[in-house]
């Protein structure tokens, strides 16, 4: 699968500030708003909810980008300037949280291409994804701090967890920038490419997480996080139950057997 495809409509009602097209079982989704950076409005983050919510069965894997200069400078500051209630402003942040968790918890695996700003809500975005690749022209920062305001897409679970927390308290302290490099060996992302190759990556692997059986994929997004988040009695359990389910799909034991029937590639070591 490549970018030269012939891209289909995905067939869900988005706002004008994200676009989504699909190549086969792989969806692409562009945060539409370059004139702003790719920074998130209410509107916008709605829209993400009703994308990773209505995706369609036969959609096994995400693409998201930015289009422009950015992947997403952050937060639409306009959008909380004006708060004075504080219970709005705690509904907000739950907005968000509903969203990411749509991306994080969803129907199928999503990997980010990163480029450009991809600060405080642009980051909290990312770090919700489950693949994410940076070109080298990708930084990093949390100006919360300097706003005068506080992490509230996630990114206070999320970013720590990826990153750690001290390096967290860092950013938001003193303003500090990540830049590409230094974001992947911190663990921000997983994939390093040269500029303008980010999407390339990104879907080569979104084709390769798109041929897993369903099964397996919604173990390893749902299963995984809460084993992990587990003590490890209860983790060990989850562990069993899934892999029992996932063993005894159809699709598993077809796959099984053409592997048992060496007509399946071993694992070797890649470049």
């Amino acid at each position: 699968m490549t970018t030269k495809d012939a891209e289909e409509p995905v067939g869900i009602d988005l706002p004008k500030s994200l676009k989504a097209t699909r190549l086969g079982a792989v969806a692409h989704l562009r945060l539409a708003r370059s004139e702003k950076r790719n920074a998130l409005d209410d509107v916008t983050v709605l829209g993400l909810e009703t994308f990773f919510t209505r995706l369609p069965k036969d959609v096994r894997a995400v693409v998201l980008t930015g289009e422009g200069a950015h992947f997403s400078a952050g937060l639409d500051l306009s959008e909380v300037a004006e708060q004075h209630d504080p219970l709005e402003g705690v509904l907000h942040s739950r907005m968000w949280h509903r969203a990411f968790e749509a991306i994080q918890f969803g129907r199928a695996p999503v990997i980010a291409a990163l480029h450009g700003a991809v600060v405080g809500g642009g980051l909290e975005l990312a770090a919700a994804t489950h693949i994410r690749i940076a070109e080298r022209s990708t930084y990093y920062g949390l100006p919360e701090g300097q706003r005068g305001i506080f992490l509230g897409g996630g990114g206070s679970v999320r970013i720590a967890r990826l990153i750690g927390v001290a390096r967290v308290q860092d950013m938001m302290l003193t303003g500090r920038t990540l830049n590409a490099e230094e974001g992947h060996l911190a663990g921000v992302t997983q994939y390093l490419v040269e500029d303008g190759k980010g999407l390339e990556k990104a879907m080569e692997l979104a084709a390769k997480a798109a041929s897993n059986t369903p099964t397996t994929n919604f173990a390893v997004l749902h299963a995984l996080p809460r084993i992990f988040e587990s003590d490890p009695a209860s983790g060990l359990l989850t562990e069993s139950l899934m892999a029992a389910i996932a063993e005894m799909s159809p699709e598993a034991q077809q796959r099984l057997k053409d592997f048992l029937e060496k007509r399946a590639a071993k694992v070797v070591r890649q470049s």
